[in-house]
């Protein structure tokens, strides 16, 4: 079967309509130069049934596809129920775009709407927004929020152990303002934040902390510590969650005084994939809802007292006049939002919270049996399903693991060089018993 339907009587059809003989005539303003040049030298082209094959054929030689993995750093394998799918690839939800025009987007901005009650639950803060488009982006708003509202400060106190991914791409959004400064706070042994230097550094310049919890090494900052501390000095807080399943097993960053609250919502219905998509959940005290980035869709009723939603408190500069913009935040990230809030809504609040304490027992099964040897825990801080662990050569480790076809975790070096004895292991759902069994196997 060919891709092009199209036979040699509908061809001669219409180019008899537009008034040439042949297809050439139709490139014939084009030098018969650079035509002559332009020919690409490609195979014959293949039958679907053929073309499946041979992409099959290259897929089964990704050996990676298959293993038994056990990375996370930020992207984690949670299992996806099949109607997240089956309602994603509904037409009217995967060719919609910014709804600009609510009176013909009501599905998409209700859809929108309830993404957002769920972020602002979750994160358990006021008011939440959308089009966010990653964890690390959010980061990122979040620091430009912050230094907008701190108009006369220009300092950021940024964990270490915030994800370093994260770290990056907020020097790279800060690149342009001149005023701007980072301070990274460093961890202690525990793998928390380091207090005592975040205490040294606060001040009256200091506009912001930024804290991930859990933080890179799946460790659960003491926020609300954090929190109070900062207060005294007029400084926000800022936490920024990688693994979003967390939000299901502890107190959430507004409960605990966080000021604004970002994560990667990926974790939530999203596979992982070779570098997305994400979604960037973004919420705030309301207060600050003025100050958001991204796109906020707020809930009326018309004059017939019916419900309607519609994008509120957004300038025309936020999508034509970027130099002027709040942010620069613009193409709508709605169908990655959207499965989000079906898997959020499948699952329930009980639902998720039994899958976060699976992942949470899951992961301190698995690091009890891995240290069980020669292996120790890194860091002694309460964990979510993320742990680090320290043995002797953790690069020659992950070599074993992988002849054994099992990627047990991630190089802490690469970003660490004083944690270069170190693992970062992930553990999740997907993970039944008889695979911890083997990891710990392999790392033995």
């Amino acid at each position: 079967m060919r891709y092009l339907p199209q036979t040699e009587q509908s061809v001669r059809h219409m180019l008899g309509v537009v008034g040439v003989e042949r297809i050439e005539d139709l490139f014939r303003d084009i030098p018969e130069a650079l035509r002559a040049t332009a020919a690409l030298d490609l195979p014959t082209g293949l039958s679907e049934l053929d073309a499946v094959r041979r992409l099959t054929e290259l897929a089964d030689r990704n050996s990676g596809a298959t293993a038994l993995s056990f990375l996370g750093a930020g992207a984690y394998s949670h299992f996806v129920p099949a109607a997240v799918d089956n309602i994603l690839q509904r037409a009217e939800f995967y060719s919609a775009y910014t709804p600009y025009q609510p009176e013909v987007s009501q599905g998409t901005l209700q859809a929108i709407f309830e993404f957002q009650s769920m972020v602002a639950m979750l994160l358990g803060l006021d008011v939440a927004n959308a089009s966010m488009y990653d964890g690390a982006s959010a980061v990122a708003e979040a620091a430009l929020m912050a230094l907008r509202m701190q108009r006369k400060r220009e300092r950021l106190l940024v964990a270490r152990s915030l994800h370093p991914q994260y770290r990056e791409v907020l020097a790279t959004y800060l690149q342009g303002i001149a005023d701007a400064e980072v301070v990274e706070i460093g961890f202690g042994a525990d793998g928390r934040l380091d207090r005592a230097a975040l205490a040294a550094e606060l001040d009256d310049n200091a506009a912001a902390v930024i804290v991930g919890t859990p933080n890179f090494f799946g460790v659960i900052e003491d926020v609300a510590a954090i929190s109070e501390v900062a207060a005294q000095q007029g400084v926000l807080t800022i936490t920024a969650t990688s693994e979003a399943m967390s939000l299901a097993a502890v107190r959430s960053p507004g409960d605990c005084g966080a000021d604004i609250a970002v994560a990667e919502g990926q974790s939530l219905g999203v596979p992982v994939s070779y570098g997305g998509p994400g979604v960037g959940l973004f919420a705030a005290r309301d207060r600050y809802v003025r100050s958001l980035p991204g796109r906020l869709v707020g809930q009326a009723v018309d004059s017939d007292g019916r419900r309607g939603f519609v994008l509120t408190l957004a300038t025309r500069e936020q999508h034509i006049r970027r130099e002027r913009a709040t942010s620069n935040i613009c193409t709508n990230q709605g169908l990655i939002a959207l499965a989000v809030t079906v898997y959020l809504s499948l699952f329930g609040k009980q639902g998720l919270r039994r899958l976060a304490r699976q992942n949470l027992a899951l992961a301190h099964r698995a690091r009890d049996l891995v240290c069980a040897g020669s292996w120790q825990p890194r860091f002694d801080a309460p964990f979510f399903n993320e742990f680090a662990i320290r043995g002797p050569d953790a690069r020659a480790a992950l070599r074993r693991a992988a002849d054994s076809g099992v990627v047990a975790g991630v190089e802490l070096g690469r970003w660490y060089p004083e944690l270069d004895d170190s693992l970062l292991v992930a553990v999740t759902e997907v993970h039944a018993d008889a695979d911890i069994e083997t990891l710990a196997e392999v790392l033995r």
